[in-house]
Parts: C-alpha cells; sequence; structure tokens
C-alpha cells in the first residue's frame, strides 16, 4: 500500500513531466483503435448491404463470378436463356423466380460527357429494376423506368452528380450508347458504400447490356413458406441440373464480402503496421521520460533506501508509475480511436464512399486490445529505468545528485551493437548479392531488423562522435553558446541516442520508400525509353476493355501510320512436358505490336510468334517445360476451341513491361473462338506518321470525344501518370509514417523539458554570471537542433542503405535503374532541422522564464 501511495504521490507531483509520455501512448493506442473501428464498421455496413439486397437463392451462368462481376475480357456479362426462369419457376420450393440482367463494364456520362462514375474505385452498375430490388430501395422521387428513354439512378449518385428528373444520361457499353433521361430517383434503405446505380426496364438493360433480349445473367429465387435457402438451393439444381452457378443468400453474400475483405485487410494490417512504428518510436520516449525521472529522483530514491525500502519496492513505485501512466493514456487513447475511425469516415464520404455512423462498430477486443497494448507497451518500456532506480544504494544517493554512471555497461552496449550492426550490414550484403528476389527478401527483411536495432544499441556511441562533427560545423559559429549546447548534448550520449533513435526510425523508412519509388520510377521510365515504339497508349484506367466502337473511330483518325490492338486472354495449355496448365494468361495482338513493343529475343523472331497457328514464350517458362523453337503447345482457349500452336519465338524474361508473357495473333485468336465470344482490346496503341505526332495526338483526343472514359497518353503523359500513381502511394505512407514522427517530435520535447528540469540550479548559476534569458533560449534551441539533425543523418542514411539494398532486389525483376531522390533526401534534412527548432519552443520559453535565485536555491 505504501508503494502504491509513493508512486500516486510521484505520478501527481510529475503530471506535467508524464503528459507527453502520456500523450505518445494516447496516440499509438488512438491510432490501433481507430483503424480497427474503422475497418469493422466497414465489414457491417457491406455485410448489411450484402444481407439486404441478396435473394433466398441466386442461379447466375456456369461462367460468372462469384460475386457477379462481368467478365472484362469480353465487355459483357456471361448469360443463360429466359427459359430458365420457367424452368426455376417448375421447381420445388419456389414460391417465385424473376429474371434479371446487369453488368458493371459500363461507364454513363452525363450530357456534357462528364463520367458519373464514383470517385471512391467502387463500381458503377447498370441493370434491370426488379422486385428483389424494390424491395431493398425506396423511390423518393419520380417513377421507376418504363420503356428506352427512360434511367432511373440511386440518390447518392443523383445528389453527388446534381442529377434531377428529366436529365439526359449516356450508357456506354460494348455493345454501343444508349441515352435516356432520369424518370426517377431511388434511395437506398441500408447505407450504400458508393457504387453508382442506375437501372433501366428489363428489355432495355438487355438490348443496352447484353445486344439481344431473351437472355438474363440472374435469376432472384424466393423460397415459398417453411423452406430454407439450402433446401431450396438443392431442389433448383435438381431442376435445372449442373450447368448453372446456384448460391444461397449467405454464399453470395460471403463472396462478396470475402472481394471486399481482401481490400480492407491490406488497409487494416497497413495501417496497424504503421502504429506499431508508432508504438515503437514511443518506447524510447517512455525510456528517456523515467530514465530522466529517476536520475533527477537519486536523492529521494537514497533516501527511501536509507529508511528501509527495498530494492523491489523502489523498483515496483517505478513501475506503478509506469502502469498509471499506461492506463490513464490508453483509456484516452481508446475514446481518441473511435474519434479517429469517424472521422476516416467522414474522409472517406469525401472521396465518394458513405459510411453511415449508424453502423459504427466498437467491438469488445478492440478496447481491450487498446489497453493491454498501451499498459504493457508502457510498463515494459519502463522496466529497465525501473531497475536502475531500484540499483541505487542509499550512501550513493546522499553523496550525488544524479546517478552514477556505468562505464561497464556502456562497453557491453558498444560490443554488442556493433555486434549487430556488422550482422545487419553481412545480410544486406547478402541480399544485394542474391540471384533471386525471393530467397534476397529474407536477407533484406533480417539486414533491416539487424541494423536498425544495432543503431539502436550503438546509438550513445555514435552520438559522441556525430554531435563533435555537428558542434563543429553547425554549432562554433554560435560561439559560446553553440559550445555550451554541444556539451550539453553530449553530457549523456545514452539519453541523446535513443532522443535521436526515435526520430531516426520514422526517417530511415521515408528514405528508405524514397528511394525504392524513385528508382522504380525512374527504371520504368528507361525501361519505356528503350522499348515502346509507339507514340499513344489508349486505355480505360479503371482496367474495363476498349469497346469495338472506339477501336473503329481509333483506326479513322487521320495522321496515325498504325493502329495496334491488344487483346490479353486465358486459356488451359498442354506443355510438351505433358503438364497441363489451367487459366494461362495468352496475349493477342496484331503483328504490328512486334514494333510497338521490343521485346529482346533469345532464340527465334518476335514477328514470327504472329505468323498462323504460331505464339511466343518467355524464357523461364520455356525452361520451366522444356521449350524450345519449333515446339508445339496445345492452347484450349476460353469460350472456344483447342488449337495445336509452335512456338516460333522465345523472349527474355529479363524486362519490366509485359513481364512474362506470351503472344499470338489476333488472327489466330479469332480462328478458334467465335467471334460474339472474342474478347475485346484492353489497350490500343497508334503510331503517327513522321512529322505528324503532336497533329495525331490532337485528332486522336477529338475522335475519341464521345468515349470519355478512356484516356489517350503520349509517352511523356503515361510517363508522368506512372510517376503520379508511385507518388500518391508514397505520399500516403509519408502521411502514415507522420504519426510517428510526431512521437519522436513529443520525445525531443520531453527530453528538453526534463533537461531543463534537471539543471535548473546550473541555468540559474549562468544567469546569474550574465547568460542573458535570449542566450539561454538559443542555447537550449541549438541543442534541440543537433540532437534532431543526429537522429536525421542516422535515419537518412541506414534508409537509403536499405533503398538501394531493395533496390537490387527490384533489378532481378528487371527495375535496374538506381535512383536517390536528393531533392527530397534534402528537403527531409532541412525539416528535421526545423523539426529540432520547434520541439524546442515550450522548453526554451519555461527555461527563460525561471527566476534566478530560486533556480540557484535549488537543490
Amino acid at each position: 500500500m505504501t508503494v502504491l501511495k509513493t508512486s500516486m504521490r510521484n505520478f501527481v507531483a510529475h503530471k506535467g513531466r508524464m503528459a507527453l509520455s502520456a500523450i505518445a501512448v494516447l496516440l499509438s493506442v488512438a491510432f490501433v483503435c481507430g483503424t480497427l473501428v474503422f475497418t469493422d464498421t466497414m465489414n457491417t455496413t457491406f455485410d448489411k448491404l450484402f444481407q439486404t439486397t441478396s435473394s433466398d437463392v441466386q442461379v447466375s451462368a456456369k461462367g460468372s463470378s462469384d460475386t457477379g462481376e462481368t467478365t472484362s475480357r469480353t465487355g459483357k456479362p456471361p448469360v443463360m436463356p429466359a427459359s430458365v426462369v420457367d424452368e426455376v419457376r417448375g421447381a420445388k420450393g419456389v414460391a417465385e423466380a424473376e429474371g434479371t440482367v446487369f453488368s458493371t463494364s459500363v461507364t454513363v456520362v452525363d450530357r456534357g460527357l462528364d463520367k458519373l462514375s464514383p470517385s471512391s474505385g467502387a463500381p458503377t452498375i447498370v441493370g434491370s429494376w426488379n422486385g428483389n430490388d424494390a424491395r431493398t430501395m425506396k423511390i423518393t422521387s419520380g417513377a421507376a423506368p418504363k420503356g428506352p428513354g427512360q434511367v432511373m439512378v440511386d440518390a447518392d449518385t443523383a445528389d453527388k452528380h446534381h442529377l434531377a428528373l428529366g436529365d439526359e444520361i449516356g450508357v456506354i457499353t460494348a455493345v454501343g450508347t444508349h441515352h435516356a433521361r432520369v424518370s426517377g430517383i431511388a434511395a437506398f434503405t441500408v447505407t450504400n458504400p458508393g457504387a453508382a446505380i442506375f437501372y433501366l426496364d428489363t428489355k432495355t438493360a438487355q438490348q443496352t447490356l447484353i445486344g439481344r433480349t431473351g437472355v438474363y445473367t440472374n435469376v432472384n429465387v424466393t423460397a415459398a413458406k417453411g423452406v430454407s435457402d439450402a433446401q431450396l438451393k438443392r431442389d433448383v439444381t435438381a431442376a435445372l441440373g449442373r450447368g448453372y452457378k446456384v448460391q444461397t443468400a449467405k454464399e453470395v453474400a460471403d463472396a462478396n464480402q470475402k472481394s471486399v475483405q481482401s481490400f480492407l485487410n491490406v488497409m487494416k494490417y497497413a495501417m496497424l503496421g504503421f502504429a506499431g512504428i508508432a508504438f515503437l518510436v514511443g518506447i524510447f520516449l517512455i525510456i528517456n521520460t523515467f530514465s530522466m525521472l529517476v536520475a533527477q529522483r537519486t536523492r529521494e530514491i537514497g533516501l527511501m533506501r536509507a529508511i528501509g525500502s527495498s530494492r523491489g519496492q523502489v523498483n515496483r513505485s517505478v513501475l506503478v508509475e509506469a502502469l498509471l501512466l499506461g492506463v490513464l493514456g490508453s483509456v484516452l487513447g481508446v475514446g481518441a480511436g473511435v474519434g479517429i475511425a469517424v472521422g476516416l469516415m467522414k474522409l472517406m464520404g469525401q472521396i465518394g464512399m458513405h459510411l453511415s455512423t449508424d453502423d459504427l462498430t466498437v467491438a469488445w477486443t478492440t478496447p481491450a486490445l487498446g489497453l493491454l497494448l498501451g499498459v504493457v507497451v508502457t510498463v515494459l518500456s519502463a522496466y529497465l529505468p525501473a531497475r536502475r532506480a531500484g540499483k541505487v544504494s542509499p550512501m550513493a544517493a546522499l553523496r550525488d545528485v544524479g546517478a552514477p554512471a556505468d562505464a561497464r555497461a556502456g562497453i557491453v552496449r558498444a560490443v554488442i551493437g556493433l555486434v549487430l550492426t556488422g550482422a545487419g550490414a553481412a545480410s544486406l550484403y547478402a541480399a544485394a548479392g542474391a540471384d533471386q528476389a525471393k530467397s534476397g527478401s529474407g536477407w533484406l527483411g533480417l539486414g533491416v531488423v539487424l541494423t536498425l536495432i544495432g543503431f539502436v544499441v550503438i546509438g550513445p556511441l555514435l552520438a559522441g562522435g556525430l554531435i563533435r562533427v555537428l558542434g563543429a560545423v553547425l554549432l562554433r559559429i554560435f560561439g559560446p553558446v553553440g559550445r555550451m549546447a554541444e556539451r550539453n548534448a553530449l553530457r549523456n550520449p545514452r539519453r541523446t541516442g535513443a532522443t535521436g533513435a526515435a526520430l531516426m526510425i520514422g526517417l530511415a523508412l521515408v528514405a528508405c520508400l524514397s528511394v525504392v519509388g524513385s528508382s522504380m520510377v525512374a527504371s520504368a521510365t528507361d525501361q519505356l525509353d528503350k522499348t515502346v515504339g509507339t507514340d499513344f497508349i489508349i486505355q480505360n484506367d479503371n482496367g474495363t476493355p476498349v469497346v469495338p466502337q472506339a477501336v473503329r473511330a481509333i483506326k479513322s483518325t487521320p495522321g496515325l501510320a498504325r493502329v495496334t490492338e491488344y487483346r490479353p486472354t486465358l486459356a488451359d495449355f498442354t506443355t510438351p512436358d505433358g503438364k497441363t496448365l489451367k487459366d494461362t494468361d495468352i496475349t493477342a495482338a496484331d503483328p504490328t505490336y512486334a514494333t510497338d513493343l521490343r521485346k529482346e529475343t533469345v532464340a527465334g523472331d518476335l514477328k514470327d510468334a504472329y505468323l498462323p497457328d504460331s505464339m511466343s514464350v518467355h524464357e523461364k517458362f520455356a525452361e520451366a517445360h522444356g521449350i524450345h523453337v519449333g515446339s508445339r503447345i496445345k492452347v484450349a482457349f476460353k469460350d472456344g476451341s483447342a488449337a495445336r500452336l509452335t512456338v516460333r519465338a522465345i523472349t527474355s524474361s529479363d524486362d519490366v513491361i509485359d513481364q512474362g508473357a506470351k503472344y499470338t495473333s489476333i488472327a489466330t485468336l479469332a480462328k478458334y473462338v467465335p467471334a460474339d465470344r472474342m474478347p475485346l482490346d484492353q489497350l490500343v496503341f497508334a503510331s503517327a506518321e513522321d512529322g505528324r505526332q503532336d497533329a495525331a495526338y490532337k485528332a486522336l483526343r477529338s475522335a475519341l470525344h464521345e468515349y470519355p472514359q478512356y484516356t489517350v497518353r503520349d509517352q511523356t503523359d503515361y510517363k508522368q501518370a506512372l510517376k503520379d500513381q508511385i507518388g500518391q502511394l508514397l505520399n500516403m505512407i509519408y502521411g502514415l509514417l507522420a504519426l510517428a514522427i510526431i512521437v519522436a517530435v513529443l520525445g525531443v520535447v520531453n527530453t528538453l523539458a526534463l533537461s531543463v528540469v534537471e539543471r535548473t540550479r546550473e541555468i540559474g548559476l549562468m544567469r546569474a554570471i550574465g547568460l542573458s534569458r535570449r542566450q539561454l533560449r538559443r542555447m537550449i534551441r541549438l541543442e534541440s537542433v543537433v540532437i534532431a539533425v543526429f537522429g536525421a543523418l542516422l535515419g537518412l542514411g541506414l534508409g537509403m542503405g536499405w533503398g538501394a539494398t531493395a533496390q537490387k532486389l527490384l533489378a532481378l525483376e528487371g527495375l535496374k535503374v538506381l535512383e536517390i531522390p536528393w531533392p527530397t533526401i534534402v528537403t527531409v534534412f532541412v525539416a528535421s532541422a526545423f523539426v529540432g527548432l520547434f520541439a524546442a519552443l515550450i522548453p526554451a520559453f519555461r527555461a527563460g522564464r525561471m527566476n534566478v535565485l530560486n533556480a540557484i536555491a535549488t537543490e
């Protein structure tokens, strides 16, 4: 009980000094809890949507996906004849059956040809208005579509794009463009996470999406009273046979949820990873805080020992303070986490994914995990300072102010740090020299962990050398004040090393990712320059195919020397070694593609792969299956018949663009796949006549004005798009890493604040002999800057080493250019100095306000 009272009294007495550590715990716990609440809420939202919108049993064509997505290769969904509806109605246990049509391979535009697709990446769906939809949606204005001139739109899309009754829209599909006017607006009875949905009447939907009537993509089946979904599925399957896909409502919902879950899991674990980094940085802050508090209370601890307190009691006293800090920070963090989740939901709403706070889901495991993490991390972080407190002897404490240094421990620490750093460097060297990316990635991961730990352990040793160098370069110009700042930073190398290490971790990751991202862009740009021989690339950025009418518009554009169509598809391969490879990619293209993409061959001539009944394979595939030029491969095309194709060329596997591709001609594909099942173009390439590039570029954009879903890019545009994509990803990662950097800045603030308290008497004496307030504040600011720059040097150096090693592995995949983004590195380095300056503002201000006499009188 005495230990608890002492701990409580000390905690309250030093509440100001504990505040920043509590904020670090709060931020880390809040990020974990916010991530979990946000992803759980999204799961709840999608669960409700899928469960509510699914019929008791759904029948679809055999080739359809589990989620019902339209196949992107043909631009049309798989269909079944209308007679299936009558067969289903005749099945046992069926109360009602209704045929429906829908597609996601569509683009919808307004009268000004602006796309009405969601900006969040959610699908655009066009389908027939049916009884199942009428059960889950409420018409808020107008009426359901009747006839080819009418369309109904969901309320969220109408609000976002300011659509009103009577407005004209266009539905662009593989069949053509259908124009209609808005006849009604319908709102979901559950939350719509952001899909844009448009309804046509059944006959119009069939004609618009499929090109003919008398077919359906799905049949929604309602069970008779007392019949379970599982029994209904068995009855319907018995009536139809095995030629169709029959799923219960739960199976449809689970399939849809599984497709969403993969995205949610990536986001969830990525954000939790960054929260873990913030926790790691927070550990340094907490260790520093308690180490300094223990040092400042050495005399007090010695007195406690002198009057009978045992080492265990002193140890427990410090750990109880840490427990109180962990509980307080974690409880506040859990509450802040819910706030972060709500903020993320609002942010998603800004980009088009609507999430209702009515679905806010806080599972009991979330606060439990947040509290457990916060408390455990805090107590473990305080364990070493607590042990150090327990080792203080009564006599040493009464003689000294401050804990005695342990020189032997410093030597052991330096040796361990050097060994770990050396082992990490050896692992990175092994990764850089690896022959395969898979094995090298293991060495890279080990090297990153070991060098990081090694630099943390060896931090005090590095601090002694680097601070002196930085002092000579940065601080000496400030005269005596600069020299005092240098000595203050060197006074406790362990403290300086820990403070710098907290900043080092975040900046090391920033530097590493910057090097990797810049190298990827530079490598891809280099490959484009070396291999791409076409002027223009036309594609839909959401991956849907290029419709035939758009291809015709491209081919009729004046000023073009050639147009190349590019159609990836799937086939089952039977190779010469007797193996059958299911659903293997093969790309059908025009013969001019051999000119548009200059791929290196190791055998044969790539142009010959476009001869009748011919193909090419890449080097690794050929080696794995004993294939050489002249070998014959049985290729069973999806939606078509089997062919025996002769291998005319073997391409190098050491490239980036179209890596691992196998080619044949569109003419060969058309020989074995019926015209109505032919895949559409995924990309179209065009090259201008000599000297007419600019005119052809403008003409192409004009020709595709009626098809706003497609983007025309020249090589400069394509490189910029690639750079922008990687840049957006890096910016998002930097934003998440900012949490760790904020915690590191709190660590600098806390270290300086406690350091000022520790040096109260010294500051008073310096003020008494003539040091001005301005000089005192400058000294503290310079000390902060040099600590921040020290951490930045370690982090940026370490991160560039990691990034350069990672690039060596990327080179095995064809990304061979190493590029160090010096502008980014220099900017981060300079920003670190400003971070140090900012972190010192409050401690310097407080130091300047000290009463000189009171400071001198401080024990």
